[in-house]
């Protein structure tokens, strides 16, 4: 009953509330309170701070949380093996993902993935802003650029390339820009990651680096929305060469400004710190790598 009183708590806190909890579990409102009680009878602490609105984690239930995914992660992962053999990868893993490459890339290799895995299932969240993986309970996440926290466990995938690119109607308009610098006359489609508004764009041409302060009329969180617009005509965006090979053989968008390139940005798959990753998730973090490696050496073929 201890590890199921745990489960519940993990299910409540990822949930945000005890009613939430109780849906997902089918367990009454009665019931998802006596539970949470007694386990704060075992341990003797507060786990949660709770109001009539809302909740907040104790430092006590924080530790509980850290402590309590990996492990039930783990019985989880044996009691799969035990039920559906060695050779079954079943169960779920939750997955986040920038919004374009997860709609696209991580998309495709999710659904060929659950063809060969069918008892397995994948949550996939898709958001180009920070994602605290430990307390959302994500199993592993795909993120361009540096990793700040340094607590996480992390796999590089490679160095992806970046392109500066606007769609034929903008350029016949607006025409192209002959060097960084001309982008100030032009309007650019910005991402937004956060509070940060990324509107310096960096280029580099042998060994001479540049900085442009951009601007325009569209900003958004969301990088499958800036390719959007970005293909409409709206204006030049700056992409990550996976998102847009497509765009690119086709016509959609065309390369600018390729002879002082942006720097390329690494790319890697992040986990949360703890013990051995559950077989379902290494299974499928070992699949995903291999596919966006070959898209990354293909691109630079």
């Amino acid at each position: 009953m201890l590890l199921e009183n745990i489960a519940l708590f993990q299910t409540i806190v990822e949930k945000g509330s005890l009613a939430a909890a109780g849906r997902e579990l089918r367990l009454s409102p009665t019931t998802v309170s006596e539970r949470l009680a007694a386990l704060e009878a075992h341990y003797g602490v507060s786990l949660l701070n709770r109001t009539t609105r809302s909740f907040s984690l104790t430092e006590e239930g924080r530790t509980l949380l850290e402590g309590a995914r990996p492990l039930l992660d783990e019985v989880r992962d044996l009691d799969a093996r035990i039920r559906h053999g060695a050779d079954t990868v079943s169960g779920l893993i939750r997955i986040s993902t920038p919004s374009d490459l997860g709609r696209n890339t991580v998309s495709d290799a999710i659904a060929e993935f659950l063809n060969a895995h069918p008892q397995a299932m994948i949550e996939q969240s898709l958001t180009d802003g920070y994602v605290d993986i430990v307390s959302e309970g994500v199993d592993l996440a795909l993120r361009f650029g540096t990793v700040a926290d340094s607590s996480l466990r992390v796999r590089r995938l490679g160095d992806v390339g970046r392109v500066v690119c606007a769609a034929p109607d903008y350029i016949k308009a607006h025409g192209a820009p002959a060097t960084p610098a001309d982008l100030q006359d032009h309007n650019c489609l910005l991402m937004r990651f956060g509070r940060e508004l990324d509107n310096i764009w960096h280029f580099e041409s042998g060994t001479k680096k540049q900085q442009v302060a951009v601007r325009g009329n569209r900003v958004a969180d969301d990088g499958a929305l800036v390719r959007q617009w970005a293909v409409n005509g709206e204006g030049i965006a700056l992409k990550s060469e996976l998102d847009v090979a497509d765009d690119l053989q086709s016509g959609r968008l065309i390369a600018l400004l390729t002879d002082a390139a942006p720097p390329p940005a690494a790319l890697q798959i992040m986990f949360p710190p703890g013990r051995a990753l559950p077989r379902r998730v290494r299974t499928f973090a070992d699949f995903l790598a291999a596919k966006i490696k070959a898209q990354i050496a293909a691109r630079g073929s």
